[in-house]
């Protein structure tokens, strides 16, 4: 028992190195290889090549599937060119189980302090993820070797022996049971070390470790299906595809794997070499075989597995990747076109108002208002992801966009709320007793909306770009809506006074709308104040001068 607890603590360390790695690489030098991947998509074999090198630095498949996926769902490339990538992605992850095979023991020590002297002498700088790269590999070099000693009282069990020649000898069963450990594992390169290191200290038979692997194989490409369950139908395109060239190779090998023993025999006298050898080869004669097929099974994809169209479409978050996460910058891009879809439908309930003010359509104001608990929903959506998002990778600059998403998706929120408000209104005071606006009072609320509509769009290009004349310009609109709100309410109290029927019917209705537009358009600026007071060119209060203190008193008094 205490031989097995020693073997378990040993594989955790494996993983939990695996994930050290993977995870400050994609802190550390995330964007620049997102950059480096995505400049090299003109065709497939320069694809392919570009996501074997970059899953080289990352040691992780999944990783490179992360940024490919964001490139395919934002029309960056196609899926022919995406499935190319990660033929590519998993050549270097074999490549890399190939480099951490060796016997790196005598390595670690120096790898484990180094990795904690740098990441500790400046916490959270590139410094710190750099040295965490480095202790993650010693601590995957030291698993390893804690694995070897922990094995070896195992060798000379009898009950060990027994056990071993008692599995039957199926290898679809050993594909399934090493698929649901890499599945466990999140790293099908921790599932091959482990595999080939327990083979080379004799506890697993050369068929049962090859059907190990085979499955860590089919594993990796079901973390990827796993990750994307939920996510738009772009991004599960991929990770299926994928999926799919890994089932092909291991169907068209398995009636060859009573071969398979003495052709891994030449890549050298190590069992831990000949089991890493095999998933290299496999991986590499896999990519080879299949890069032409890849256009064929881009066409079958796109066509069987077309994106839902319609409202129930739109009602869903259709940006926010879960594989993403991992990736802080390129989670903030993802919650951002999120938020302008969560834009986009909060603009149609607000341009739905004007029609619903015009023809007392009692069905389409019904509909505007059961929009708001699509927009709510994409709220909650968007502010969770946020919250997922690990504020310790992101930059100054990643930071202050993630505040800005969370605020800008709040006023979003609010703006849904106040129209669902005005609907409700409209319904009770004006549709159902069938009352209108004077023409003036209707021409008035007609002219604030057309601008409330292209302050919003206007709105949403300062949240995109960022521009401070766009930004600025925003402000500038905010001033004269206040001000043609003002002189609109003097204009009403100025029919009120001349006895006009229909402007004394609609009184408290026409006061109470263009008060709620002001609100509308109050939360709709509000994007542009942190880009101006990063630009330094805002005013601390709006008073021409201070008002002495002794002043304020007598006033309040």
């Amino acid at each position: 028992m205490n031989l097995l607890i020693h073997l378990m603590a040993a594989v955790a360390l494996l993983v939990w190195g695996a994930h050290m790695v993977r995870s400050n690489v994609m802190r550390l030098c995330g964007d620049d290889l997102r950059q480096f991947l995505s400049a090299r998509l003109g065709c497939a074999p320069r694809a392919m090549c570009a996501g074997m090198a970059v899953t080289c630095v990352m040691q992780s498949s999944t990783a490179t599937c992360v940024m490919t996926t964001s490139f395919l769902s934002k029309g960056l490339m196609s899926t022919a060119v995406a499935l190319a990538v990660m033929l590519g992605a998993d050549v270097g992850s074999s490549l890399m189980a190939l480099i951490l095979s060796s016997n790196l023991a005598w390595f670690s020590p120096l790898l484990i302090l180094t990795g904690v002297v740098v990441s500790m002498s400046r916490p959270g700088t590139h410094a710190s993820w750099m040295g965490k790269c480095i202790l993650g590999v010693g601590l995957m070099s030291l698993a390893l070797h804690l694995i070897v000693n922990s094995t070896r009282p195992m060798i000379q069990s009898p009950e060990v022996h027994a056990l071993l020649k008692a599995l039957p000898d199926d290898v679809l069963l050993h594909m399934v049971v090493g698929a649901l450990f890499t599945v466990l594992a999140y790293s099908s390169l921790a599932t091959v070390l482990l595999v080939a290191t327990l083979h080379m200290q004799g506890l697993l038979p050369v068929s049962l470790a090859l059907g190990l692997i085979l499955g860590a194989n089919l594993g990796s490409g079901l973390v990827g299906m796993i990750l994307t369950a939920k996510s738009p139908v772009k991004a599960r395109r991929l990770p299926l595809g994928n999926f799919i060239f890994k089932l092909v190779g291991c169907l068209f090998i398995i009636p060859v794997m009573p071969y398979v023993p003495q052709w891994v025999a030449h890549f050298g006298s190590s069992g831990q070499i000949q089991m890493v050898g095999f998933h290299v080869a496999f991986n590499t004669a896999l990519a080879v075989c299949m890069l032409g097929c890849t256009q064929w099974l881009a066409r079958l994809l796109d066509t069987w597995w077309v994106a839902p169209t319609g409202p129930q479409a739109t009602a869903r978050p259709q940006h926010l990747d879960p594989l993403a996460l991992s990736t802080p910058s390129l989670a903030i891009c993802c919650a951002a076109r999120e938020a302008l879809h969560l834009a986009d439908m909060v603009e149609t309930m607000v341009r739905g108002v004007e029609t619903v003010i015009r023809t007392n359509d009692l069905i389409l104001s019904e509909r505007l208002r059961k929009m708001d608990d699509v927009v709510d929903n994409l709220y909650h959506a968007i502010k969770f992801y946020l919250t997922q998002i690990s504020r310790k990778g992101l930059t100054a600059h990643e930071s202050r966009r993630w505040a800005d998403i969370l605020s800008f998706t709040i006023n979003m929120e609010q703006i849904g709320d106040i129209v669902e408000r005005i609907l409700e209104n409209l319904e009770e005071k004006k549709i159902r007793k069938n009352r209108r606006f004077s023409e003036a009072g209707m021409a008035e609320i007609i002219h604030l909306h057309e601008r409330l509509v292209a302050n919003l769009r206007l709105s949403m290009t300062v949240f995109l770009d960022g521009q401070v004349v766009d930004a600025s310009r925003l402000l500038e609109e905010k001033a004269r809506f206040r001000d043609l709100e003002h002189s609109y309410a003097a204009s009403h109290i100025t029919r009120l006074q001349d006895n006009t029927t229909q402007s004394i019917e609609t009184s408290a209705l026409h006061l109470d709308l263009i008060s709620e537009l002001k609100r509308i358009n109050s939360h709709i600026c509000c994007p542009a104040y942190p880009i101006l007071q990063n630009a330094g060119v805002l005013t601390p209060t709006r008073l021409r001068i201070a008002i002495p203190a002794p002043l304020i008193e007598d006033l309040a008094a």
